[in-house]
């Protein structure tokens, strides 16, 4: 178990949380493994409790917009997860791996925004065109924009 996670399990126990001036001490790479810790312990709640706190220390940091954007797709909050994980893609630029695309991909298919979710997918293909979660994503977002058709043109 790392020292944040430690401390932060132990000051919960006693009632209170780490301030982010205590928070601060630890660097962004500390903050995404105690999530991870903490996540992997059941102690959901306060591993959201240290990825706000996270962001709120180091907005532009990579660790954090993603363990951050992965626990808004656990409490699938999609909006918030969008935000997130465009963030971190944003700060990756060129060198945005594929695992943000995909989860990018899949924020915005659950936030509804299938067309956007396309364009996202399309854009990671032509990157990693042999990224195997990227063409699933693919597939499925192609079938859902074809149903939506053809329900559009029986419907008229």
């Amino acid at each position: 178990m790392t020292v944040l996670a430690q401390e932060i399990i132990t000051s919960a126990e006693v009632g209170r949380m780490l301030s982010n001036r205590e928070v601060s001490r630890f660097k962004p790479a500390e903050i995404r493994e105690a999530i991870q810790t903490l996540v992997t312990e059941g102690k959901d709640a306060l591993a959201i409790a240290l990825g706000d706190a996270g962001l709120s220390l180091y907005p532009d940091s990579e660790d954090i917009l993603a363990i951050t954007g992965l626990l808004a797709l656990m409490r699938q909050e999609w909006t918030l997860a969008v935000e997130l994980i465009e963030n971190l893609k944003s700060i990756q630029g060129d060198s945005t791996p594929p695992f943000t695309y995909v989860m990018l991909v899949r924020a915005l298919r659950c936030n509804l925004e299938p067309v956007r979710a396309l364009e996202v997918v399309n854009e990671g293909l032509k990157k990693y065109p042999d990224q195997i979660e990227l063409s699933a994503e693919s597939l499925i977002l192609q079938d859902f924009s074809t149903s939506a058709v053809v329900k559009e043109t029986t419907a008229h």
